[in-house]
């Protein structure tokens, strides 16, 4: 067995790098972008009022003073005319402000009277203009490589960037493997359960920006599993749920040498997940899952989250690990690695961990009630409540 940093370390180095392709702004969102790119407009574009009220020069908008109303400035519509002593504009916010004034005297602090305005007494002596180019200039860069946000694409669009170029998601084609497996919304026979492997990571590694295709069962059969593997052919990543053990029915790892396989490694010293391998298959990676249900979606997040940011050309990184305090004491750990379910709660400490009593790699139901896995270090020693403990949010 290998440890936990050595098994990503290897897995990270199957990655490839993917195509860079060009995609609409409305459809950029979550993506990553593949280039720098650049602004081809300043925002403001011109001068603009920040407030609702009037556009004067600030020398002469003092209390009590009067200044004559000219005309208005509204967005999209300015006031063409050079602003002159003794004048004010009726202006709004994101308008654009005459040239020769210098301020915006809030409306709230201007009486006014047909067309004559009186400054009030407190006026608040804020300027409120907001200068071109305050938020960006023409030739400002976005950089990449980054994962496109709302708050991203709503920059590009005010950028005026029409098509973004990204990087190509990932196709990864997930093989769930075994006779007792059936679909969902399939009637199970009495020895038969739901295959639930491939729905979860489906959606674990679409969040994380891959594309995904669920092949058809593969029965535990030489044939069923060539049929399975011929399906996954043109896929970036090959995973294959189950079947990577050294039972009489586990015949991934044959069947997956038999097409190719560069075995890499077998057998991670974690748990759960212990049974994980992983390599190149035909020009793609493959990783072989474990079969039970928690120990697949565990290594999904250790192993294959950072993977799939590595073929996007993201910082290939380990999950950021948290530290909290326990909140329950905890016996000697064994030689693996263990992550363990568990819910981080706020505290006066920043976060107190609390493990499930559950850990079985069966238990779905307790992996969809915890938000994190706490971390504990192979031969980890006993720990008493309120010890320091890393976790990781999922």
């Amino acid at each position: 067995m290998i440890s936990v940093s050595e098994a990503l370390a290897r897995i990270l180095a199957l990655a490839t790098p993917l195509d860079a392709e060009t995609v609409p702004l409305a459809d950029a969102a979550g993506r990553v972008l593949a280039q720098d790119v650049t602004s081809n407009i300043t925002q403001p574009p011109f001068t603009s009022s920040a407030m609702d009220g009037y556009a004067v020069i600030y020398s002469e908008a003092q209390t009590g003073m009067t200044l004559e109303v000219v005309g208005e400035s509204a967005a999209g519509k300015r006031y063409d005319t050079t602003l002159n002593s003794g004048e004010a504009v009726r202006i709004f916010t994101g308008a654009p402000v005459p040239e020769g004034a210098d301020s915006i005297l809030i409306q709230e602090d201007a009486d006014r009277i047909g067309d004559v305005i009186t400054v009030r007494e407190n006026r608040d002596t804020k300027k409120y203009v907001r200068p071109a180019g305050g938020d960006f200039a023409k030739g400002d860069v976005v950089s990449a490589p980054r994962r496109l946000t709302p708050a991203n694409v709503a920059l590009l669009a005010s950028m005026n960037i029409a098509n973004v170029p990204v990087m190509r998601k990932p196709v990864i084609a997930l093989i769930s493997t075994g006779n007792e497996l059936v679909m969902p919304g399939e009637v199970p026979n009495s020895d038969q359960i739901i295959s639930s492997n491939s729905f979860g990571l489906k959606a674990l590694f679409e969040a994380q920006g891959a594309s995904v295709r669920i092949m058809p069962i593969a029965r535990d059969t030489s044939e069923s599993l060539q049929q399975a593997f011929d399906l996954a052919k043109g896929a970036d990543l090959v995973v294959t749920l189950g079947g990577a053990s050294v039972g009489d029915h586990d015949l991934v790892q044959s069947v997956a040498i038999e097409n190719g396989l560069e075995l890499d490694f077998y057998k991670v010293a974690m748990r759960p997940g212990k049974p994980l391998m992983a390599g190149r298959i035909n020009g793609a990676a493959m990783v072989g899952l474990p079969g039970n249900p928690v120990s697949s979606m565990v290594c999904g997040h250790i192993f294959l989250r950072p993977l799939i940011d590595a073929m996007l050309g993201l910082p290939a990184t380990p999950l950021l690990r948290e530290t909290g305090v326990l909140g329950e004491a905890m016996q000697a750990n064994s030689n693996r690695e263990h992550y363990m379910r568990a819910i981080a709660k706020p505290s006066a400490n920043g976060w107190t961990v609390m493990p499930f009593d559950r850990q079985d790699s069966s238990l779905l139901s307790v992996l969809g009630d915890a938000d994190c896995l706490m971390v504990r270090e192979a031969n980890d020693p006993a720990r008493a409540i309120g010890e320091p403990i890393s976790f990781i949010r999922i």
